[in-house]
């Protein structure tokens, strides 16, 4: 068993932007040299969360529309009231949506389905650099 960690920062613009990582991920993955395993996706920060979708514009406006239903930018946020920066929403986003996930990988491809890709999502109402921690793990 192996383990090959590789780190890149994004530049983001925050306000619920997905960014579609898979690529990303992959090259990570490819640079490890490792055949089959597990990679994990990870970003440092509470503001900020990796999942996956169909990155499609659809399916992405959809996704957004969902957040901002379930966890609306313009409620009250106790954590707006204490520190006072406006971001109370965004640590409740990602919070739910989770900061990392694993993927299994074989024969140096990841596992995922036809339509599935990864993506990180900023949820901060600013911009922001996200470091990005993937780890592979396998041989």
């Amino acid at each position: 068993m192996a383990v090959f960690t590789y780190r890149e920062n994004v530049k983001t613009r925050g306000e619920t932007e997905i960014l579609d990582i898979t690529a990303l991920v992959a090259k990570a993955l490819h640079k490890s040299g490792l055949k089959d395993g597990v990679v994990t996706v990870f970003v440092p920060g509470s503001t900020a969360a990796v999942t996956t979708i169909e990155f499609e514009s659809g399916a992405i406006q959809d996704l957004r529309s969902a957040i901002e239903r379930l966890v609306p930018k313009s409620g009250h946020y106790e954590h707006d009231q204490r520190w006072g920066d406006g971001n109370g929403y965004s640590h409740v986003r990602a919070a739910l949506l989770k900061p990392g996930l694993a993927i299994p990988f074989e024969k140096t491809d990841l596992l995922l389905g036809t339509w599935q890709q990864l993506v990180l999502i900023d949820f901060d109402n600013r911009p922001r650099t996200r470091e990005i921690i993937i780890q592979v793990l396998g041989e």
